[in-house]
């Protein structure tokens, strides 16, 4: 039996050990955690939706209406009304024949890859993708060949005539980078050799693309055929769940053989009606994405006058490489104490020697919180002289 205490102290002296921390209050730009309050740049709530007033009170008229839970499966008696009248207009947003909610984005893209590849088909993903999409090829039996980032060249070296059914994955934009997936590139690779192309779009829906369409709609690409899009509904749309849109026959296949879908509970209704309120608010109130690219353009100007050299990223998601996991640490428990909420990511999240402020910006955050933040980060940089060297630019 494996030592769990020597293998956690491990992680503890590796400073990789990962703790939670627990919220007092609805999500938002200013939160109180374990009675303190912070100004956070730590969530994904990228449009301010989370604790909207018209999101809260569709779901209590809901839970009114459906109750709480969904006592089933879809495909049991677990499938409402409202549930179908959201995949329909997650379609008709979309652009696509048909969209099928998921539970979560984890379970979509193991849904979506175990229904659509087995053992001797390939898989071929981008380095840098999210671990749902890495464990997808474990679960659907495909080998697994990655390519090196947003490498396109490299990409249709590899996959070539796929001959077996192959697929191609990557995110849209990248989680811990911010930047995004090239994707016409992915598109020709994956159409030239016959294989699916499934974009997990969690951190660009809700904020790229006409109408907060994603990256598809970001780079004038159709989805359909053998195009997918999977997106999740708890980031930018500041409810939970996830959805899988494409064609007809596509959707109809996930129902009948993944997994992820057949075995499991529906979401709630009322998350689902949420859901709905949301989605109106994500295409009309364009403002919000208008505000939100002003205040990532603030802070990036802001960030080089004071010389830090952030990675090349124009969504909400802004790192700020520091190099050693300790460092990486030790500047965001400095920023707590200051009164700032940022997270510091490390291995395995992201590789060795690049551990890094992931900054997070959202539509709901001010001016004046963005000017915050870029002081705190300037008082706590000149305090370390050895940190600030890291993550400053050298002339």
């Amino acid at each position: 039996m494996k030592d769990l205490s020597t293998a956690l102290a491990l992680r503890r002296d590796r400073h990789l050990y990962r703790e939670r921390r627990i919220l007092d209050g609805p999500q938002g730009p200013e939160v109180v955690v374990e009675n303190k309050p912070y100004l956070a740049f730590c969530s994904n709530d990228y449009l301010g939706l989370a604790n909207h007033p018209a999101l809260i009170e569709a779901l209590q008229q809901a839970a009114g209406q459906y109750g709480v839970g969904s006592g089933a499966a879809h495909l049991v008696t677990g499938h409402s009304t409202v549930h179908h009248a959201l995949e329909e207009e997650l379609a008709d947003w979309a652009g696509t024949q048909r969209a099928l909610l998921f539970s979560t984005g984890y379970m979509a893209n193991l849904g979506v890859a175990s229904a659509l590849l087995g053992r001797g088909d390939r898989l071929f993903e981008d380095r840098l993708n999210h671990a749902s999409l890495l464990d997808a090829a474990s679960l659907s039996g495909a080998r697994l060949v990655r390519y090196e980032h947003t490498d396109a060249g490299r990409l249709a070296a590899r996959i070539g005539a796929a001959g077996s059914c192959a697929m191609v994955a990557s995110d849209g934009v990248f989680s811990m980078d911010g930047d995004l997936a090239m994707l016409p590139d992915l598109a020709r690779i994956a159409d030239a050799s016959g294989a699916w192309l499934l974009i997990d779009d969690a951190h660009g829906l809700g904020v790229l693309g006409e109408r907060g369409r994603g990256s598809y709609s970001h780079f004038d690409v159709a989805i359909g055929g053998n195009r997918i899009l999977m997106g999740t509904l708890g980031k930018a749309f500041g409810s939970f769940g996830a959805f899988v849109a494409g064609s007809e026959v596509l959707i109809e296949t996930l129902i009948q053989s993944a997994r992820t879908y057949i075995y499991t509970t529906a979401t709630p209704p009322a998350l689902a009606a949420a859901t709905r309120t949301a989605l109106r608010l994500v295409q009309n109130e364009s403002w919000r994405r208008e505000r939100l690219a002003d205040l990532i353009g603030r802070f990036r100007d802001g960030a080089r006058e004071l010389g830090l050299e952030l990675m090349p990223s124009s969504t909400p998601i802004q790192p700020l490489v520091v190099g050693g996991a300790a460092a990486a640490l030790s500047l965001s428990t400095e920023l707590r104490d200051r009164g700032i909420l940022v997270p510091a990511i490390r291995p395995p999240t992201v590789p060795a020697g690049a551990a890094r402020l992931r900054i997070t910006l959202s539509a709901a955050h001010r001016e004046a919180h963005i000017d915050r933040l870029l002081e705190a980060l300037d008082r706590c940089l000149a305090a370390g002289p050895d940190r600030a060297a890291d993550a400053r630019q050298l002339p």
